[in-house]
């Protein structure tokens, strides 16, 4: 009899289904994320086309230079992601480990950014509600950018988060030697998510600090 790998669900014939099935899965989960982040990027579109003049002015009072660190942090993260997954397809497990950790660093990082950049606004009286200060007769349609820029970084963030956790989640399982190049199916899953976090926020710089500005 082979034999199989604690990892192995009793409902698979071996961890080649299994990993098949996982990354169904894992797609299909994906897929219904895009449908998610493409109803906000849709009324980004529609308000963009309509209320031209207010995007460009709250694009501008975007911080590009912290969009654009965080945009460096995020491709980065992406290359440790994928640094980690080939380790465990390789069987170096302290590699692994290594690359999860500075993946968890830099999505901290981003995060910490993105708190900074909140609090900028903040101070600005940019966060759209009562409190909500533009001068000028389309200080509604800025609020409206505003109000969608929190809605699509904020939900990103929020990802971005999960995502924080799974990858933990993973550096704890590594350091007990769960993973091995016959089973690392977990660490492929959760690559793939973090991947489609990373993708989503390389769309989210140009529309909201960079096309405003046009």
């Amino acid at each position: 009899m082979t034999e199989t790998h604690p990892g192995l669900l009793h409902h698979f014939d071996d961890a080649a289904q299994q990993k098949e099935a996982s990354t169904l899965g894992m797609w299909t989960f994906l897929i219904t994320e895009i449908l998610f982040f493409g109803g906000l990027f849709a009324a980004y579109v529609v308000y963009r086309t309509r209320f031209p003049e207010a995007w460009a002015a709250g694009s501008h009072h975007l911080d590009i230079t912290l969009g654009a660190v965080n945009t460096a942090i995020l491709i980065g993260s992406s290359l440790t992601m994928a640094l980690g997954v080939h380790s465990s397809q390789i069987g170096r497990n302290r590699l692994l480990i290594a690359f999860l950790i500075l993946t968890v660093v830099l999505g901290g990082a981003f995060l910490g950014i993105k708190a900074v950049e909140y609090h900028h606004k903040y101070e600005e009286h940019h966060v759209p509600g009562p409190a909500f200060s533009y001068p000028g007769p389309i200080a509604g349609q800025v609020q409206l950018f505003f109000a969608l820029y929190f809605a699509m970084t904020g939900m990103h963030a929020l990802h971005m988060v999960v995502g924080v956790g799974l990858l933990l989640n993973l550096i704890r399982q590594a350091r007990r030697g769960r993973f091995t190049p016959a089973y690392n199916t977990p660490v492929d899953m959760i690559g793939l998510y973090w991947h489609f976090v990373d993708i989503v926020w390389v769309f989210l710089f140009p529309l909201l600090y960079l096309l405003g500005r046009h």
